[in-house]
Protein backbone atom coordinates (compact mmCIF):
# COMPACT_ATOMS: atom_id res chain seq x y z
CA UNK A 1 0.00 0.00 0.00
CA UNK A 2 1.39 3.38 -1.04
CA UNK A 3 1.13 6.13 1.54
CA UNK A 4 2.02 9.77 1.12
CA UNK A 5 3.15 12.32 3.65
CA UNK A 6 2.52 15.57 1.79
CA UNK A 7 2.39 17.19 -1.63
CA UNK A 8 3.19 20.49 -3.30
CA UNK A 9 3.16 22.14 -6.70
CA UNK A 10 6.74 22.42 -7.95
CA UNK A 11 8.37 24.05 -10.95
CA UNK A 12 11.98 22.83 -11.01
CA UNK A 13 11.80 19.06 -10.52
CA UNK A 14 10.60 18.31 -14.06
CA UNK A 15 11.79 20.71 -16.78
CA UNK A 16 9.02 22.49 -18.69
CA UNK A 17 6.31 21.08 -16.41
CA UNK A 18 4.25 22.34 -13.50
CA UNK A 19 4.15 19.26 -11.31
CA UNK A 20 2.08 18.05 -8.42
CA UNK A 21 4.85 16.40 -6.39
CA UNK A 22 3.62 13.72 -3.99
CA UNK A 23 6.06 12.51 -1.31
CA UNK A 24 5.67 8.77 -0.76
CA UNK A 25 6.63 7.26 2.60
CA UNK A 26 8.14 3.91 3.64
CA UNK A 27 11.34 4.55 1.68
CA UNK A 28 13.58 1.47 1.85
CA UNK A 29 16.70 3.19 0.49
CA UNK A 30 17.81 5.08 3.62
CA UNK A 31 20.40 7.18 1.84
CA UNK A 32 22.93 8.32 4.48
CA UNK A 33 22.56 12.05 3.74
CA UNK A 34 18.82 11.99 3.05
CA UNK A 35 17.13 15.35 3.57
CA UNK A 36 13.74 13.69 4.15
CA UNK A 37 14.40 10.96 6.71
CA UNK A 38 10.83 11.26 7.97
CA UNK A 39 9.81 9.59 4.67
CA UNK A 40 11.59 6.40 5.78
CA UNK A 41 8.64 5.69 8.10
CA UNK A 42 5.44 3.99 6.94
CA UNK A 43 3.24 7.00 7.75
CA UNK A 44 0.66 9.18 6.05
CA UNK A 45 -2.50 8.75 4.04
CA UNK A 46 -3.08 5.94 1.56
CA UNK A 47 -2.63 7.09 -2.04
CA UNK A 48 -5.60 5.49 -3.78
CA UNK A 49 -7.07 6.43 -7.14
CA UNK A 50 -9.81 8.35 -5.31
CA UNK A 51 -7.27 10.27 -3.24
CA UNK A 52 -5.22 10.98 -6.35
CA UNK A 53 -8.34 12.32 -8.07
CA UNK A 54 -8.99 14.58 -5.08
CA UNK A 55 -5.45 15.98 -5.13
CA UNK A 56 -5.41 16.51 -8.89
CA UNK A 57 -8.82 18.21 -8.77
CA UNK A 58 -7.40 20.84 -6.41
CA UNK A 59 -4.90 21.91 -9.10
CA UNK A 60 -6.69 20.87 -12.30
CA UNK A 61 -5.79 23.33 -15.07
CA UNK A 62 -2.68 24.51 -13.23
CA UNK A 63 -0.56 21.34 -13.35
CA UNK A 64 0.75 19.43 -16.35
CA UNK A 65 2.42 16.53 -14.55
CA UNK A 66 2.12 14.33 -11.47
CA UNK A 67 5.51 13.61 -9.88
CA UNK A 68 5.75 10.58 -7.63
CA UNK A 69 8.62 11.18 -5.21
CA UNK A 70 9.69 7.76 -3.92
CA UNK A 71 7.62 4.62 -3.70
CA UNK A 72 10.57 2.29 -4.14
CA UNK A 73 9.12 -0.17 -1.60
CA UNK A 74 6.00 -0.53 -3.78
CA UNK A 75 7.26 -0.34 -7.34
CA UNK A 76 4.28 -2.23 -8.79
CA UNK A 77 1.84 0.16 -7.13
CA UNK A 78 3.75 3.14 -8.51
CA UNK A 79 3.48 1.64 -11.99
CA UNK A 80 -0.25 1.03 -11.53
CA UNK A 81 -0.79 4.65 -10.43
CA UNK A 82 1.31 5.92 -13.34
CA UNK A 83 -0.93 4.04 -15.75
CA UNK A 84 -4.01 5.50 -14.08
CA UNK A 85 -2.65 9.07 -14.15
CA UNK A 86 -1.61 8.88 -17.80
CA UNK A 87 -4.74 7.20 -19.14
CA UNK A 88 -7.49 8.47 -16.82
CA UNK A 89 -6.30 11.87 -15.61
CA UNK A 90 -4.56 12.75 -18.90
CA UNK A 91 -1.51 14.22 -17.21
CA UNK A 92 2.17 13.52 -17.68
CA UNK A 93 3.82 11.26 -15.13
CA UNK A 94 7.26 11.52 -13.55
CA UNK A 95 8.86 9.25 -10.98
CA UNK A 96 11.84 10.06 -8.78
CA UNK A 97 13.31 6.75 -7.62
CA UNK A 98 16.34 6.25 -5.39
CA UNK A 99 17.15 3.04 -7.21
CA UNK A 100 18.56 2.27 -10.63
CA UNK A 101 16.03 -0.23 -12.01
CA UNK A 102 13.55 0.75 -14.72
CA UNK A 103 9.83 0.19 -14.33
CA UNK A 104 8.50 -2.76 -16.33
CA UNK A 105 6.41 -0.49 -18.54
CA UNK A 106 8.25 2.77 -19.08
CA UNK A 107 5.53 3.79 -21.55
CA UNK A 108 3.32 4.90 -18.65
CA UNK A 109 5.97 7.44 -17.63
CA UNK A 110 7.04 10.65 -19.31
CA UNK A 111 10.04 11.29 -17.04
CA UNK A 112 12.16 9.12 -14.76
CA UNK A 113 14.92 10.00 -12.31
CA UNK A 114 17.09 7.21 -10.96
CA UNK A 115 19.76 6.99 -8.31
CA UNK A 116 20.22 7.41 -4.58
CA UNK A 117 21.42 10.69 -3.15
CA UNK A 118 25.15 10.49 -2.44
CA UNK A 119 26.48 13.63 -0.74
CA UNK A 120 29.91 13.34 -2.38
CA UNK A 121 28.22 13.23 -5.81
CA UNK A 122 25.47 15.77 -5.15
CA UNK A 123 22.07 16.06 -6.77
CA UNK A 124 21.09 16.62 -10.39
CA UNK A 125 22.66 20.11 -10.44
CA UNK A 126 26.13 18.67 -9.85
CA UNK A 127 27.98 17.56 -13.02
CA UNK A 128 29.48 14.68 -10.98
CA UNK A 129 26.11 13.35 -9.81
CA UNK A 130 25.34 9.66 -9.91
CA UNK A 131 21.66 10.49 -10.44
CA UNK A 132 20.15 10.55 -13.93
CA UNK A 133 17.02 12.25 -15.21
CA UNK A 134 15.39 10.86 -18.35
CA UNK A 135 12.58 11.82 -20.68
CA UNK A 136 10.76 8.82 -22.10
CA UNK A 137 10.57 9.26 -25.87
CA UNK A 138 9.23 6.54 -28.19
CA UNK A 139 9.78 3.90 -25.53
CA UNK A 140 13.40 4.88 -24.95
CA UNK A 141 15.11 6.75 -22.13
CA UNK A 142 16.68 10.01 -23.31
CA UNK A 143 19.12 11.49 -20.79
CA UNK A 144 18.06 15.00 -19.79
CA UNK A 145 20.28 15.38 -16.70
CA UNK A 146 22.18 18.22 -18.36
CA UNK A 147 19.05 20.39 -18.14
CA UNK A 148 19.59 20.75 -14.39
CA UNK A 149 23.22 21.81 -14.73
CA UNK A 150 24.58 25.24 -15.53
CA UNK A 151 26.75 25.31 -18.62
Amino acid sequence: MLKYYNYDVVFQEVPDEVSLAINITNCPNHCPDCHSKHLWENIGEELTEDELNRLVDIYRGDITCVLIMGGDASKNEVETLAHYIKHNLNLKVAWYSGRYDNPQNIGDFDYLKFGPYLSDKGGLKNPDTNQKFYKVFNGKLVDQTYRFQKH
